[in-house]
């Protein structure tokens, strides 16, 4: 005679299955958000960031320009303080010009590495992505289904096979037409 089942609480089987769904959806939301930091950072490296450096070294290649019309004009007028201000700006000016293509040049770089280096934790996103739609989901509908069955055997009588009676209808003694008990 196989062994009854010992159902001591569908609520924890309940109560599991609305965390999993919780899990999922909190899991969903934060993949989500890495998939959106990843293409915002590639749109950042391939078309922001190059077009600010290129925009500053044209506007620090205009301020050079600039200060070395001043640095003639002061060399030609004799004032060697004024000179000395105007090389100064002028060298200021040629350092920014290099660490801005230094920058423009880190930049390319990040750009080439970029898929070598996000492509293998992507893939592991995407698993997860996979795994959470696919796995956490059937395994969501595997749990209605057994808190369905083990509902429906928790309410069948351990002799008949029969359903009990819902403990809101009384059950009534057999009585005789007299109202009293039968013998």
């Amino acid at each position: 005679m196989p062994e009854r089942a010992k159902v001591t609480s569908l609520e924890a089987l309940e109560d599991f299955r609305a965390k999993l769904i919780i899990y999922r959806d909190k899991s969903s939301r934060v993949l989500d958000e890495v998939s959106d930091d990843v293409t915002r950072t590639r749109v950042w490296l391939e078309s922001e960031r190059p077009a600010y450096w290129q925009n500053l070294i044209r506007r620090l290649n205009r301020d050079l320009e600039t200060a070395q019309q001043e640095l003639f004009s002061a060399q030609l007028s004799g004032l060697r303080d004024a000179s000395y201000a105007q090389q100064a700006a002028v060298g200021k000016i040629r350092r920014s010009i290099r660490d801005a293509e230094d920058k423009a040049k880190t930049v390319k770089q990040w750009q080439r590495q970029f898929d070598t280096r996000v492509e293998s934790p992507a893939r592991q996103v995407e698993k997860l992505r996979h795994f959470l739609g696919h796995d956490v989901a059937r395994a969501i509908a595997y749990l209605n289904e057994a808190i369905k069955n083990i509902a429906a055997y928790a309410e069948l009588s351990p002799t008949s096979g029969t359903p009990n009676p819902s403990p809101a209808a009384p059950v009534e003694s057999p009585t005789t037409e007299a109202g009293g008990p039968q013998s």
